[in-house]
């Protein structure tokens, strides 16, 4: 095993040895830490420190050579984000895992290690406002372009020489679509590039892409780990399958020397871990968009509870879907788990017989009674998160998707009813009693409008 050194910091305790691979929601409380050896603490520690002491001018050189493991810097690595590393490294199915300052950190950083200028990247457009706008208008301005695809199908065609990755959403945001993502994977394979996922909606717990071909996952841990809206975080999670050595015409960056880390060679020094070593040495290292070490604790304690979360935010998603698509002042129900939604295959494929808590439906009466609808929540949170514990309500087309025109809301899935749906884990008669009470004074207010622009017509 190549020594890993910056790239798997020293977390106080040692894993715990598992005789056989745990289930997910054992993962989820255990792996990465077991009570460090000075105090025993069983809760993870935070480590709120700056660097770390060196035993010798020698023992430093060899953390800067990467010869050792060990901590050199927290803009490198901190113990209390290790820990939060390898417990979605092992969620994920990856070897290693980077934690950073948020979920859009996350999405460019794990592009920006792939690309420069003069390249490219395939996306699908069903993405979260603020990613559609770091693919279509920032990284252009830095010389990469972003081809977007139809469908699965259409990003075959779109590659090229140039070509350094496949990207998608395993569910979209807002959309609800679920990415074919065995197909992706395939189509990646052919071409000698890396499949990168986000996989914030979903969750490990619902869906590992890396099972599916996927090379490199990326998560806004603000969300669903997190669960409780009181940190922002992104993680990456490497594979380690892509053979960057097998692909070194095209990913030269990884199989020759560094001259901006010590000349190191990536694939040499760090075996299957080179992608992310790389990210964190040069795109952390010298960017520092890096996660706070109680931001990292926080978010651990969320994903103690993320299986059981989940399960309920599952169910209660459904029964949501159902209230819904039954009531005479909803016009449309984009949900996943209906049989004869356009949607259900793929979500049958990847996700089986629980589909994910976030969902879209379009009040009837347009842009205007969306808007009523929305203003008249109360329990729900008038918010642009979603995965928290809490019930959440957005209008994308005035909010997260406003910044782009209407040609590209209706490509990312965003229409002008539409509100979007992060389900929480209240109790189900609560959630469906605020939104029957909303939709009915949605309903008022547009009755009232339409009697008053009557009477001013008949005094006309």
């Amino acid at each position: 095993m190549e020594q890993r050194a910056n790239s798997t910091q020293s977390t106080g305790g040692e894993s715990k040895p598992a005789v056989k691979r745990w289930k997910p929601e054992t993962i989820a409380i255990h792996e990465g830490y077991r009570p460090e050896p000075t105090t025993k603490a069983v809760g993870v520690p935070i480590y709120q420190t700056v660097a770390y002491e060196f035993e010798s001018a020698e023992h430093g050189a060899a953390l800067f050579n990467n010869e050792v493991e060990g901590n050199i810097y927290s803009r490198l690595g901190n113990p209390t984000n290790a820990v939060l590393e390898k417990r979605i490294a092992a969620l994920e199915g990856g070897v290693e895992a980077l934690a950073v300052s948020s979920g859009m950190t996350a999405v460019y950083y794990a592009l920006a290690n792939l690309v420069e200028a003069g390249d490219n990247f395939i996306s699908l457009p069903q993405l979260y406002g603020r990613t559609y706008t770091l693919f279509a208008h920032v990284f252009p301005r830095q010389g990469v372009e972003v081809r977007f695809a139809a469908n699965e199908a259409q990003t075959e065609r779109l590659i090229d020489g140039k070509t350094k990755a496949i990207f998608c959403e395993s569910v979209g945001n807002p959309a609800g679509n679920v990415a074919d993502l065995a197909v992706l994977a395939e189509i990646a394979r052919r071409h000698g590039v890396p499949l990168v996922v986000d996989n914030t909606i979903a969750t490990p717990i619902l869906l590992r892409p890396i099972e599916y071909g996927a090379d490199i996952v990326v998560h806004a841990a603000t969300k669903f780990l997190c669960g409780h809206g009181t940190t922002i975080g992104g993680l990456i999670v490497d594979s380690g399958r892509f053979s960057w050595l097998r692909h070194r015409d095209r990913f030269p960056q990884f199989s020759q020397p560094e001259p901006a880390y010590h000349d190191v060679v990536y694939t040499q020094r760090f075996g299957d871990a080179a992608y992310l070593a790389r990210c964190r040495t040069l795109g952390m290292g010298n960017t520092g968009a890096v996660l706070a070490p109680f931001n990292a604790f926080l978010i651990l304690q969320g994903v103690e509870t993320l299986a059981l979360r989940v399960e309920r935010h599952v169910e209660n998603a459904r029964r949501v879907a159902e209230f819904l698509r039954s009531h005479e002042r909803v016009a449309w129900v984009s949900y996943a788990g209906f049989p004869d939604s356009p949607l259900y295959p793929m979500a049958r494929k990847y996700l089986g017989d629980r589909c994910v808590s976030l969902l879209t439906f379009g009040v009837k009466g347009g842009y205007e009674a969306g808007i009523r609808c929305f203003n008249a929540l109360q329990l729900f949170m008038r918010m642009v998160n979603m995965g928290d514990a809490k019930s959440l309500a957005c209008h994308p087309a005035s909010t997260t998707h406003r910044q782009l025109t209407p040609e590209e809301q209706a490509k990312a899935g965003v229409t002008p009813e539409m509100l979007r749906l992060s389900i929480g884990i209240e109790h189900i008669d609560d959630i469906l009693e605020d939104l029957d009470q909303a939709l009915a004074a949605s309903a008022a207010a547009e009755s009232s409008t339409r009697a008053v622009a009557g009477a001013a017509a008949v005094r006309g």
